[in-house]
């Protein structure tokens, strides 16, 4: 892929995105870690299906795709006007920003990308322009992510024992990974590490795709139930918790995956360093807390079924919020690429060159 280097754990020629000129390539994260099978989508609308199916996932991984599918949709689209161009590329941003409504990177990929459009003069320039953008956002998070992980590498000891919830590496990336791209960095600084890798209910991320990655980086793990976590606390067995992040709000309140909220209240309860990795681009200042972050509510069926088999009785009602939100106050410090915070959140999350 033109501008994108190698980010390690994955290969070169096994990205988990890639642009191929005419269409997208994509690991298909529902099938690991029993099949490693690669996706290539020609349309916006198969991608646009592929994020709501979490065969791509991942907040920076999700904006790195849609820029791919913004891309690709305005090589398809033959009118000869600038407008009549923008108008067919405004309602297909919009299908794209209907798949996953928690993630920023999804809405500020999307945001970049019409930016360049109607700055563009004629429509092929635009389109190749379109193109120029998408590969340079996929830079940007590769980039942002390796630095993140750096910087992040130096909170974490030798000898520590990290507790990780659902997967923030290469496949929710796009990039070097956030949490897991701290521990990886860590790793590779000579330092010996353990993890405890939580299954992540209902869907498993932690089970089938955290656990995948680490296995594949040589990082000694122990996967654990959501609700193991409090008691390798209690036993003294957890040095940090380190999670990705969704979104975060300008005053440090942060979305990410569901349980997360559990585990920050029971890492300050038992004095544990909570951390939250991600780069500026799942950073929100429009909004003031946590409470304005929109949560997406998921099928039913993906808690009362596994694999397709179902694990409650029939007519059995089930609730399905994807992510919740931690509140600043439970958070040790947020790793960014541009530097790592700590309280007080909101003046310092403003003074971060770039962040919207």
């Amino acid at each position: 892929m033109r501008g994108i280097k190698g980010i390690g754990l994955i290969k070169m020629n096994n990205l988990p995105i890639e642009w191929l000129g005419d269409r997208v390539r994509i690991l298909d994260q529902t099938r690991l870690p029993q099949e490693e099978v690669y996706l290539e989508l020609g349309s916006y609308q198969d991608i646009a299906s592929a994020i709501a199916e979490l065969k791509i996932r991942g907040a920076p991984a999700i904006g790195v795709v849609s820029a791919y599918a913004v891309a690709l949709s305005a090589l398809e689209i033959e009118s000869k006007s600038k407008e009549g161009f923008l108008e067919r590329l405004r309602g297909i941003s919009q299908t794209l920003a209907a798949t996953r409504p928690t993630a920023k990177n999804l809405f500020l990929a999307i945001e970049r990308m019409e930016q360049v459009a109607n700055a563009g003069e004629g429509v092929e320039q635009i389109k190749k322009a379109l193109v120029d953008e998408a590969v340079k956002i996929h830079s940007e998070e590769v980039e942002a992510t390796r630095r993140l992980s750096q910087l992040g590498a130096e909170l974490i000891e030798n000898g520590f024992t990290i507790l990780t919830h659902c997967n923030t590496g290469a496949l929710a990336t796009a990039g070097y990974g956030t949490a897991l791209g701290v521990i990886r960095q860590a790793k590779a600084q000579g330092k010996k590490l353990k993890v405890l890798a939580t299954e992540t209910r209902p869907l498993l991320q932690g089970a089938g795709l955290t656990t995948w990655e680490l296995k594949k980086a040589g990082i000694p793990f122990t996967l654990i139930t959501d609700s193991m976590a409090g008691y390798f606390m209690k036993r003294g067995e957890v040095d940090c918790i380190l999670v990705g992040a969704d979104r975060i709000a300008a005053n440090g309140d942060t979305a990410n995956k569901i349980g997360t909220y559990t585990l920050a209240v029971l890492a300050m309860e038992h004095g544990i360093p909570f951390y939250v990795a991600a780069p500026t681009t799942t950073i929100d200042l429009s909004l003031t807390s946590g409470d304005e972050i929109p949560i997406e509510q998921r099928s039913p069926e993906e808690v009362t079924h596994i694999q397709g088999v179902s694990i409650a009785p029939d007519g059995t009602q089930a609730a399905n919020p994807a992510f919740d939100v931690t509140p600043h106050y439970y958070i040790t410090a947020i790793i960014t690429e541009k530097g790592i915070i700590t309280e007080p959140y909101v003046e310092r999350l403003k003074g971060i060159q770039g962040v919207r």
